[in-house]
């Protein structure tokens, strides 16, 4: 395996695990912007504090992480992305910043007058952030960004692929959020919780599903190269996470909450999985490819070994985290 083929696989691994763990704490914005009012929606609300509360900082270490490799081991389809998405970069990066400040200041707004405003701010801001992320990867893939960097900063994520990318992020977020917040209800012997949760998790999971069939139209209208790798060498993956994705409804309905996460979080990985492998080998789809996008080999080299101390001194720390976070002393 080549230096840069390596660097690119550890950079697709840190996008999958922040659509995973960041895309669950995105999603629970969506289910505390429809909880309903004050007193309606406190239960929700208040397992939602429960559940993102310890992790919700912890889980940007990934986006940190892609964002350092970007930079460093593709120094030019960085610049490029930079140049041409900046106007959704920069409306993520805002997104992010209010709602990590909303979802703390309204723990101590001073009126409930207040507190719902800030409530507003975090809910919104936690649904529209994985829209624009969302459609910043469906402009790269659809080849709207060109390797010199001076694409159009409206066309290029204004554009039916990129549009679409960004509504299926914000439901895979969705679907990820409930599944996790239904599970950690259930553990926590709120009953009533759980049942409001799944039945509006399994009402999005199917929205959501619609949705990723009917964007295999602009897919394929669209981005013809990243169409031609999902029909050959991405298939088994899709197909892995349809059938994961159908066996996380299935056994959420069942009451199984607590393994149908491991099958959604199963149906996302192989949606990452799968659309890395059908835009390989390009970094910017019909534009720059991995080797061509690539820096120095010994900038390579030496990201490779930080990746490795990562791997060595961050991940058992997160799986800590994540475990104390498990047991329901923690999560009261």
């Amino acid at each position: 395996m080549s230096l840069e083929t390596a660097v690119a696989l550890a950079m697709f691994a840190g996008v999958a695990f922040y659509a995973l763990f960041g895309g669950a704490d995105f999603g629970s914005g969506f289910f505390d912007l429809t909880a309903g009012g004050t007193r309606r929606g406190a239960a929700v609300r208040a397992q939602i504090d429960r559940s993102i509360g310890p992790v919700w900082e912890a889980n940007h270490v990934w986006l940190i992480y892609v964002l350092v490799l970007a930079w460093t081991g593709f120094p030019v389809a960085f610049a490029a992305v930079m140049q041409t998405l900046f106007v959704p970069l920069v409306l993520a990066l805002v997104g992010i910043v209010l709602r990590g400040a909303c979802f703390a200041f309204r723990k101590y707004a001073a009126t409930v007058a207040q507190a719902r405003v800030f409530g507003a701010i975090f809910a919104l801001s936690s649904v529209t952030t994985p829209f624009f992320l969302g459609a910043v990867a469906g402009a790269i893939a659809s080849g709207r960004v060109p390797a010199s960097g001076v694409g159009d900063r409206w066309t290029s994520w204004l554009a039916p692929l990129p549009l679409v990318t960004g509504v299926v992020s914000v439901g895979m977020c969705a679907f990820l959020a409930g599944v996790f917040l239904t599970a950690d209800a259930d553990r926590g012997g709120r009953m009533a919780v759980a049942r409001s949760l799944r039945r509006r998790t399994l009402a999005v999971g199917a929205t959501s599903g619609a949705i990723v069939l009917a964007a295999l139209i602009p897919v394929r209208h669209d981005a013809p190269t990243l169409w031609s790798g999902f029909a050959d060498r991405a298939a088994p993956l899709v197909l892995l996470s349809a059938v994961a994705g159908l066996t996380a409804l299935v056994l959420l309905a069942a009451g199984r909450a607590a393994w149908a996460r491991v099958a959604a979080v199963l149906a996302v990985s192989a949606v990452v999985a799968g659309w890395a492998l059908a835009q390989s080998p390009w970094l910017l789809v019909d534009q720059l490819t991995i080797a061509e996008a690539a820096g120095h080999p010994a900038t390579l080299q030496g990201l490779l070994v930080a990746v490795g101390l990562a791997a060595v001194l961050v991940l058992p720390s997160l799986g800590y985290l994540f475990l104390l976070t498990q047991s329901e002393r923690w999560s009261r």
